[in-house]
Protein backbone atom coordinates (compact mmCIF):
# COMPACT_ATOMS: atom_id res chain seq x y z
CA UNK A 1 0.00 0.00 0.00
CA UNK A 2 1.32 3.45 -0.83
CA UNK A 3 2.23 5.71 2.12
CA UNK A 4 -0.14 8.52 3.02
CA UNK A 5 0.72 12.21 3.03
CA UNK A 6 -1.34 14.50 5.29
CA UNK A 7 -3.97 11.80 5.54
CA UNK A 8 -4.16 11.28 1.77
CA UNK A 9 -2.62 8.58 -0.37
CA UNK A 10 0.70 9.66 -1.92
CA UNK A 11 0.75 9.62 -5.73
CA UNK A 12 2.03 6.37 -7.21
CA UNK A 13 5.36 6.46 -9.01
CA UNK A 14 6.68 3.56 -11.03
CA UNK A 15 10.47 3.52 -11.31
CA UNK A 16 11.84 3.14 -14.86
CA UNK A 17 14.99 1.43 -16.14
CA UNK A 18 16.16 1.75 -19.75
CA UNK A 19 18.44 -1.19 -20.51
CA UNK A 20 20.91 -2.22 -23.18
CA UNK A 21 22.50 1.20 -23.70
CA UNK A 22 25.59 1.37 -25.88
CA UNK A 23 25.88 5.04 -26.95
CA UNK A 24 26.36 8.39 -25.25
CA UNK A 25 23.34 9.94 -26.93
CA UNK A 26 21.12 7.13 -25.70
CA UNK A 27 22.28 7.59 -22.11
CA UNK A 28 21.53 11.29 -22.45
CA UNK A 29 18.09 10.57 -23.95
CA UNK A 30 17.19 8.23 -21.09
CA UNK A 31 18.24 10.81 -18.51
CA UNK A 32 16.39 13.60 -20.29
CA UNK A 33 13.20 11.52 -20.39
CA UNK A 34 13.33 10.95 -16.63
CA UNK A 35 14.63 7.38 -16.30
CA UNK A 36 15.57 6.29 -12.79
CA UNK A 37 18.17 3.74 -13.93
CA UNK A 38 20.06 2.74 -17.06
CA UNK A 39 21.40 -0.72 -17.82
CA UNK A 40 24.63 -1.86 -19.43
CA UNK A 41 24.91 -5.46 -20.65
CA UNK A 42 28.24 -7.08 -19.78
CA UNK A 43 27.40 -10.39 -21.46
CA UNK A 44 29.53 -10.87 -24.54
CA UNK A 45 26.95 -12.96 -26.43
CA UNK A 46 24.41 -10.16 -26.36
CA UNK A 47 24.06 -7.81 -29.37
CA UNK A 48 23.89 -5.01 -26.77
CA UNK A 49 27.16 -6.03 -25.11
CA UNK A 50 29.58 -3.38 -23.87
CA UNK A 51 32.90 -3.87 -22.13
CA UNK A 52 33.37 -2.87 -18.48
CA UNK A 53 35.51 0.03 -19.68
CA UNK A 54 32.77 1.23 -22.02
CA UNK A 55 30.10 0.85 -19.33
CA UNK A 56 32.23 2.94 -16.96
CA UNK A 57 32.68 5.68 -19.56
CA UNK A 58 28.94 5.80 -20.31
CA UNK A 59 28.05 5.77 -16.61
CA UNK A 60 30.19 8.86 -16.04
CA UNK A 61 27.54 10.83 -17.97
CA UNK A 62 24.86 10.07 -15.38
CA UNK A 63 23.72 12.81 -13.01
CA UNK A 64 23.11 12.14 -9.31
CA UNK A 65 20.27 9.76 -8.45
CA UNK A 66 20.21 7.99 -11.81
CA UNK A 67 21.47 4.48 -11.08
CA UNK A 68 23.78 2.51 -13.41
CA UNK A 69 22.94 -1.20 -13.55
CA UNK A 70 25.47 -3.79 -14.76
CA UNK A 71 23.92 -6.96 -16.21
CA UNK A 72 25.83 -10.25 -15.96
CA UNK A 73 25.08 -13.80 -17.11
CA UNK A 74 26.85 -16.64 -15.29
CA UNK A 75 29.97 -14.52 -14.83
CA UNK A 76 32.79 -15.35 -12.42
CA UNK A 77 32.51 -13.46 -9.14
CA UNK A 78 35.98 -11.96 -9.51
CA UNK A 79 35.08 -10.51 -12.92
CA UNK A 80 31.82 -9.12 -11.56
CA UNK A 81 33.72 -7.44 -8.74
CA UNK A 82 36.34 -6.02 -11.11
CA UNK A 83 33.71 -4.61 -13.47
CA UNK A 84 31.56 -3.14 -10.70
CA UNK A 85 34.60 -1.49 -9.13
CA UNK A 86 34.85 0.67 -12.26
CA UNK A 87 31.32 2.06 -11.92
CA UNK A 88 30.62 4.03 -8.76
CA UNK A 89 27.20 3.37 -7.28
CA UNK A 90 26.39 0.53 -9.66
CA UNK A 91 23.66 -1.99 -8.98
CA UNK A 92 24.18 -5.52 -10.28
CA UNK A 93 21.71 -7.62 -12.26
CA UNK A 94 22.13 -11.39 -12.45
CA UNK A 95 20.35 -12.78 -15.49
CA UNK A 96 21.68 -16.31 -15.79
CA UNK A 97 21.60 -19.43 -13.63
CA UNK A 98 23.28 -17.91 -10.58
CA UNK A 99 22.38 -19.45 -7.22
CA UNK A 100 21.63 -17.27 -4.18
CA UNK A 101 25.11 -18.03 -2.85
CA UNK A 102 26.74 -17.07 -6.15
CA UNK A 103 24.80 -13.80 -6.26
CA UNK A 104 25.84 -12.99 -2.72
CA UNK A 105 29.49 -13.77 -3.40
CA UNK A 106 29.60 -11.64 -6.56
CA UNK A 107 27.80 -8.82 -4.74
CA UNK A 108 30.42 -9.07 -1.98
CA UNK A 109 27.91 -10.12 0.67
CA UNK A 110 25.86 -6.95 0.75
CA UNK A 111 28.40 -4.42 -0.49
CA UNK A 112 26.61 -4.16 -3.84
CA UNK A 113 22.81 -4.21 -4.23
CA UNK A 114 21.53 -6.53 -6.93
CA UNK A 115 18.52 -7.58 -8.95
CA UNK A 116 17.82 -11.25 -9.69
CA UNK A 117 16.08 -12.10 -12.96
CA UNK A 118 13.29 -14.68 -12.96
CA UNK A 119 12.71 -16.25 -16.36
CA UNK A 120 8.98 -16.85 -16.73
CA UNK A 121 8.00 -19.68 -19.13
CA UNK A 122 6.02 -18.79 -22.24
CA UNK A 123 2.96 -20.54 -23.64
CA UNK A 124 -0.28 -21.93 -22.26
CA UNK A 125 1.27 -25.37 -21.78
CA UNK A 126 4.39 -24.11 -20.01
CA UNK A 127 4.95 -25.16 -16.40
CA UNK A 128 3.91 -22.67 -13.74
CA UNK A 129 6.74 -20.64 -12.27
CA UNK A 130 6.71 -20.54 -8.46
CA UNK A 131 7.52 -16.87 -8.02
CA UNK A 132 6.73 -16.86 -4.31
CA UNK A 133 9.32 -19.58 -3.69
CA UNK A 134 11.82 -17.93 -6.02
CA UNK A 135 11.48 -14.56 -4.26
CA UNK A 136 12.00 -16.27 -0.90
CA UNK A 137 15.15 -18.02 -2.17
CA UNK A 138 16.57 -14.71 -3.38
CA UNK A 139 15.30 -12.68 -0.44
CA UNK A 140 18.50 -10.66 -0.24
CA UNK A 141 18.04 -9.33 -3.79
CA UNK A 142 16.86 -5.73 -3.95
CA UNK A 143 14.14 -6.85 -6.38
CA UNK A 144 13.10 -9.73 -8.62
CA UNK A 145 13.08 -8.85 -12.31
CA UNK A 146 10.49 -10.71 -14.37
CA UNK A 147 11.47 -11.60 -17.92
CA UNK A 148 10.28 -14.07 -20.54
CA UNK A 149 12.09 -17.42 -20.74
CA UNK A 150 13.36 -17.75 -24.29
CA UNK A 151 16.33 -19.54 -25.83
CA UNK A 152 19.52 -18.02 -24.50
CA UNK A 153 19.40 -15.28 -21.87
CA UNK A 154 17.28 -12.18 -22.03
CA UNK A 155 13.62 -11.94 -22.91
CA UNK A 156 14.08 -11.52 -26.64
CA UNK A 157 11.37 -8.86 -26.70
CA UNK A 158 8.73 -11.42 -25.71
CA UNK A 159 5.87 -10.75 -23.30
CA UNK A 160 4.83 -13.50 -20.89
CA UNK A 161 1.29 -13.97 -19.56
CA UNK A 162 1.11 -11.61 -16.58
CA UNK A 163 -2.14 -13.17 -15.36
CA UNK A 164 -0.32 -16.42 -14.49
CA UNK A 165 1.73 -14.77 -11.75
CA UNK A 166 0.61 -15.29 -8.13
CA UNK A 167 -1.79 -12.69 -6.69
CA UNK A 168 0.65 -11.65 -3.95
CA UNK A 169 4.45 -11.73 -3.84
CA UNK A 170 6.35 -10.41 -0.83
CA UNK A 171 9.03 -8.71 -2.91
CA UNK A 172 9.77 -5.66 -4.97
CA UNK A 173 9.20 -6.62 -8.61
CA UNK A 174 10.58 -5.23 -11.88
CA UNK A 175 8.44 -6.01 -14.92
CA UNK A 176 10.40 -6.64 -18.10
CA UNK A 177 9.98 -8.65 -21.29
CA UNK A 178 8.44 -7.18 -24.42
CA UNK A 179 7.34 -3.91 -22.88
CA UNK A 180 6.52 -1.01 -25.21
CA UNK A 181 4.81 2.37 -24.88
CA UNK A 182 1.61 0.61 -26.02
CA UNK A 183 1.47 -2.14 -23.37
CA UNK A 184 3.40 -0.90 -20.34
CA UNK A 185 0.31 0.70 -18.81
CA UNK A 186 -1.53 -2.63 -18.89
CA UNK A 187 1.47 -4.33 -17.31
CA UNK A 188 1.58 -1.82 -14.47
CA UNK A 189 -2.13 -2.20 -13.79
CA UNK A 190 -1.83 -6.00 -13.78
CA UNK A 191 1.29 -6.34 -11.64
CA UNK A 192 1.33 -3.49 -9.14
CA UNK A 193 -1.30 -5.04 -6.81
CA UNK A 194 0.74 -8.23 -6.64
CA UNK A 195 4.00 -6.83 -5.19
CA UNK A 196 5.46 -4.56 -2.55
CA UNK A 197 6.38 -2.09 -5.28
CA UNK A 198 6.65 -2.30 -9.05
CA UNK A 199 9.26 -0.94 -11.45
CA UNK A 200 9.55 -1.46 -15.22
CA UNK A 201 12.51 -2.28 -17.45
CA UNK A 202 12.58 -1.78 -21.23
CA UNK A 203 15.18 -2.45 -23.92
CA UNK A 204 13.98 -3.56 -27.35
CA UNK A 205 10.70 -1.68 -26.95
CA UNK A 206 12.51 1.66 -27.24
CA UNK A 207 14.95 0.72 -30.00
CA UNK A 208 15.02 1.77 -33.62
CA UNK A 209 13.36 -0.90 -35.75
CA UNK A 210 15.89 -3.58 -36.61
CA UNK A 211 18.76 -1.95 -34.71
CA UNK A 212 19.55 -3.77 -31.47
CA UNK A 213 21.35 -1.55 -29.01
CA UNK A 214 20.39 1.66 -30.81
CA UNK A 215 17.71 3.52 -28.89
CA UNK A 216 15.07 5.86 -30.30
CA UNK A 217 14.70 9.06 -28.21
CA UNK A 218 11.09 9.45 -29.28
CA UNK A 219 10.23 5.94 -28.13
CA UNK A 220 11.98 6.51 -24.82
CA UNK A 221 9.94 9.66 -24.27
CA UNK A 222 6.74 7.83 -25.24
CA UNK A 223 7.53 4.95 -22.88
CA UNK A 224 8.12 7.25 -19.92
CA UNK A 225 4.95 9.19 -20.73
CA UNK A 226 2.96 5.95 -20.84
CA UNK A 227 4.28 4.93 -17.42
CA UNK A 228 3.39 8.30 -15.92
CA UNK A 229 -0.08 8.12 -17.45
CA UNK A 230 -0.60 4.67 -15.91
CA UNK A 231 0.51 6.01 -12.53
CA UNK A 232 -1.97 8.87 -12.81
CA UNK A 233 -4.83 6.52 -13.64
CA UNK A 234 -4.09 4.24 -10.69
CA UNK A 235 -3.61 7.16 -8.31
CA UNK A 236 -7.01 8.53 -9.33
CA UNK A 237 -8.78 5.33 -8.27
CA UNK A 238 -6.94 4.75 -4.98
Amino acid sequence: MSPSVSGRQAPLRTRIKICGLTREQDVDAAVAAGADAVGFVLYDRSPRHVTPERAAALAQRLPPWVTPVLLFVNEEATRVMAASARVAGAMLQFHGDESPAQCEAAAQNGLRPYLRAARIPLGADAPRFDLVKYAAEYARARAILLDAHVQGYGGGGKTFDWSLLPPSVDAHLVLSGGLTPANVGDGIAALRPRARTLAVDVSSGVERDGHKGIKDPGKIQAFVAAVRAADARLSAIQ
